[in-house]
């Protein structure tokens, strides 16, 4: 398998950025996954590293080989569709079989491939089965085999699970993890599902607009999302953002909402902006006796060992995680605090981090 290396590269579509100038690297054996809502530009990107689209500008490296204007069938990488793309007048066998005898492998090399796969996709008896009688998951996996079958450099898959119900897209997305892990694969993965991209991901690129915000290890995206957007679009329920109506100063140990002190990190840079933000997950939020943001409860979600009150606030509505004991009736006045060395503060008019750790 192999690195996927993009340097600057660029998507337009007449007059329509797709994709902005974008620098990325995928290692070697890497399950890389590109997040973010419809429209933000992830399939694009795939589909310039497949050879599907070329881009208007940049360089795309495989292996350290500048494959940027080679087509998709010079380039050994293998395309995973959101929507199959088998032949249902063929067999799984022969589906398995097409890419190889494009190739001319002996007939011999051929079985022994598919019976590998087979065995390892756990397909071996539906081999004489027409892929048009199969279930989703079935198809899928069919789907899977045909990519590995051919040992290619690397996998792409763009929203390989988006037509499966919710149960067996989990259960696949345990699948596709342990083969990932199996045949030390590269892989590529798009998806607008923040759960699967968590669940699954190595590492993660946020996109929003044609841009890449931020990438990086799941844990470290959750915990320090570089932009707004990134804490809103990942995690579920989403980041709490409280405005704190002042400027901020280097080293500065705190915060004013609502005219009450709260204490943060020192470890913000400087912002003129007068509308900065305060971003606080919900599992860091809590019910507080005293010093708090005054607000009353509008509902609450049940989750086993934990619940979700919603809370409404003359600043917004906020979702704060709390102990399944935690008994409160709709209507009732509360105060809410959160945990001061996990808050993030956004700038008002740039919406980036003011964390210093993220000033490049």
């Amino acid at each position: 398998m192999s690195e996927i290396k993009i340097e600057r590269i660029k998507k337009t579509f007449d007059d329509f950025v797709a994709v902005e100038e974008s620098d990325l690297t995928i290692n070697n054996g890497e399950f890389f996954v590109l997040l973010g809502p419809s429209g933000c530009g992830k399939t694009t990107t795939l589909r310039m590293i497949a050879g599907l689209e070329l881009p208007t500008s940049g360089k795309i490296l495989l292996d350290n080989e500048d494959v940027t204007f080679l087509r998709a069938s010079q380039r050994d990488i293998a395309f995973v569709f959101q929507l199959f793309a088998l032949y249902p007048h063929m067999n799984v066998r022969n589906n398995l079989a097409f890419p190889l005898k494009m190739q001319k492998f002996s007939k011999d090399e051929i079985n022994t491939r598919i019976n590998e796969v087979a065995n390892l996709l756990r397909i071996d008896h539906l081999l004489s089965s027409k892929v048009s009688g199969l279930a989703g998951g079935d198809r899928q996996r069919v789907a899977l085999g045909r990519a590995i079958v051919r040992r290619p450099k690397a996998f792409l898959m763009d929203e390989p699970l988006g037509t499966l119900d919710a149960e067996f897209r989990e259960l696949m997305c345990l699948e596709l993890r342990k083969l990932h892990n199996n045949i030390d694969a590269t892989t590529v993965y798009v998806t607008h599902d923040q759960l699967e991209a968590m669940s699954m991901g190595d590492r993660i690129a946020v996109m929003h607009k044609g841009r890449i915000l931020q990438h990086g290890k799941p844990k470290d995206i959750y915990t320090k999302p570089k932009t707004k957007f990134v804490g809103s679009f990942i995690g579920s329920p989403a980041m709490n953002f409280i405005p704190v109506n002042h400027t901020i100063q280097k080293n500065q140990n705190s915060v004013k909402i609502d005219n009450e002190e709260y204490a943060v990190p020192k470890s913000f840079q400087n912002t003129s902006s007068q509308n900065n933000v305060l971003g606080v997950r919900p599992e860091k939020m809590f019910l507080s006796d005293n010093k708090g943001i005054p607000g009353e409860v509008y509902g609450s979600e049940y989750l086993g060992t934990r619940k979700i009150l919603t809370i409404q606030s003359r600043f917004g509505t906020y979702k704060i995680r709390v102990s399944n004991d935690v008994n409160l009736k709709i209507g009732a006045n509360v105060k809410i605090s959160f945990d001061s060395d996990s808050a993030i503060i956004f700038d008002g008019q740039t919406d980036e981090a003011l964390h210093s750790e993220f000033i490049n």
